[in-house]
């Protein structure tokens, strides 16, 4: 398959023609990511009213475990994206081939850790999230299924941001469109048991994911090894070389950082919903949401790394006025799409919920109240990831590092604490706006 995009359109066509050519299949992997869970979340919510409210609940305290434990090592792939993009930009493809097996290579170290790290700590971070003792127990199944499987993940997250930076959106697509195929299909068998396999419950909904990361996994690995699609690797070219670990590591340190720090922060604020009263429905209704508006950041994600790449090969081509131009348009235009988006999930937000969970009418009223105060702020995402994504295609993480640092930990954080602690979902909502 060819390039999403050349370099020559890369470099010198339209630039918002150019951005959605690099864009729609990133916003369809997004969203095909996204479904993962949502599928997971949608099953599980329809498991009998004894058991749905407090494993929707488990899910929701598990993302944000599995966020915390892996954000460090994940942040250090924009590290690898920029390298990759602006040698493709200044036309030397053997650094960039040999930049993309390095990333891949370091991803595979990262995952083997996280993998054993994962298992061992995150019951005990659950924990500390809620008291209540069946939420815990599906959080714990949840997590460390999850986590034996996070080396295959590792593998096609690296696949697909170096294929990005190289302009080939399409392929990491239809990876991630089989796998996310399978695992819809899987998900209803695993955990209620139809056919020959034992109903599993939060478990079955693991298990199908962690499959369906392996087959993604191999698959990236084929189309690199073979190098039918560009990017080319070798297994000699996956061994450690640290040369090549310490220019990828100092590129990504920035973003690793405000990765975790964003992460920890995602843990901080659940752990608040976790200590309220009936924590199962305010968490329930809090996950639930909170998967919704993801899937309104679809257009962000695709444009976003559109905008890194772009702006890599024009500093990597000397073209500092299409970077600049690059990143202004982009940032409009994610302004203006998430207006759109947040007007159309508000009047959606009722039906969607009674789709998720119908058996609970509590978490559906508080889950509409929820998403009532949130929506609001969506647009000014768009200006954030903007100027987040200038930065990063030119390999300087710093800046978005002290931005997500500051805009979490100076305004969400306190906020959720101070306004959270009556116990209120208007006055918890209040700092996510802050988010």
């Amino acid at each position: 398959m060819a390039r999403t995009a050349s370099r020559k359109e890369i470099l010198e066509d339209p630039i918002v023609r150019t951005m959605f050519k690099l864009a729609w299949p990133l916003m369809i992997s997004s969203l095909l990511h996204y479904l993962y869970n949502m599928a997971d979340t949608f099953w599980v919510g329809h498991l009998p009213a004894s058991e749905n409210a407090s494993a929707v609940a488990g899910l929701q305290i598990a993302g944000p475990v599995i966020f915390f434990l892996m954000a460090f090592a994940f942040g250090f792939n924009s590290g690898g994206l920029a390298l990759v993009s602006q040698y493709m930009g200044a036309h030397r493809k053997e650094e960039a081939n040999t930049a993309a097996a390095k990333t891949l290579s370091l991803s595979i170290v990262f995952g083997l850790f996280i993998m054993v790290t994962g298992v061992v700590f995150s019951p005990a971070l659950l924990r500390l999230l809620t008291d209540d003792p069946a939420v815990v127990r599906a959080g714990t199944i949840y997590t460390r299924i999850i986590f034996i499987g996070m080396p295959f993940e590792f593998v096609a997250v690296a696949y697909a941001q170096v294929m990005a930076a190289y302009g080939d959106t399409v392929t990491p697509m239809l990876v991630n469109l089989t796998t996310v195929l399978i695992n819809i299909v899987l998900d209803p068998f695993m955990i209620f048991g139809w056919g020959p396999f034992a109903r599993m419950t939060v478990a079955g909904a693991a298990v199908a994911t962690i499959i369906c990361q392996a087959i993604a996994a191999v698959i990236s690995l084929v189309i690199l090894f073979k190098g039918r699609h560009g990017l080319r690797v070798s297994w000699r070219d996956l061994l450690p070389d640290w040369f090549w670990y310490r220019r990828i590591l100092k590129i990504g340190l920035p973003a690793s950082i405000g990765v975790s720090g964003t992460s920890f922060g995602f843990l901080v604020l659940t752990g608040v919903i976790g200590r309220v009263p009936n924590a199962t429905v305010a968490l329930s209704a809090y996950g639930i949401g909170d998967r919704f508006i993801n899937i309104s950041f679809i257009a962000i994600d695709g444009l976003s790394l559109s905008i890194s790449t772009m702006v890599g090969h024009a500093l990597g081509g000397d073209l500092r006025k299409r970077a600049n131009s690059v990143v202004w348009t982009g940032t409009a235009l994610m302004f203006g799409m998430l207006v759109g988006e947040g007007a159309l999930l508000w009047g959606l937000t009722p039906w969607l919920f009674r789709a998720f969970i119908p058996t609970q009418p509590a978490i559906i009223s508080e889950g509409i109240l929820f998403m009532s105060l949130f929506l609001p702020s969506i647009p000014f995402f768009g200006i954030v990831n903007g100027v987040q994504s200038a930065f990063q295609g030119s390999g300087h993480n710093t800046p978005p590092m002290i931005m997500q640092l500051v805009r979490l930990w100076g305004l969400r954080v306190p906020l959720s604490l101070v306004l959270g602690l009556p116990c209120t979902w208007d006055r918890v909502a209040s700092g996510r706006v802050c988010w």
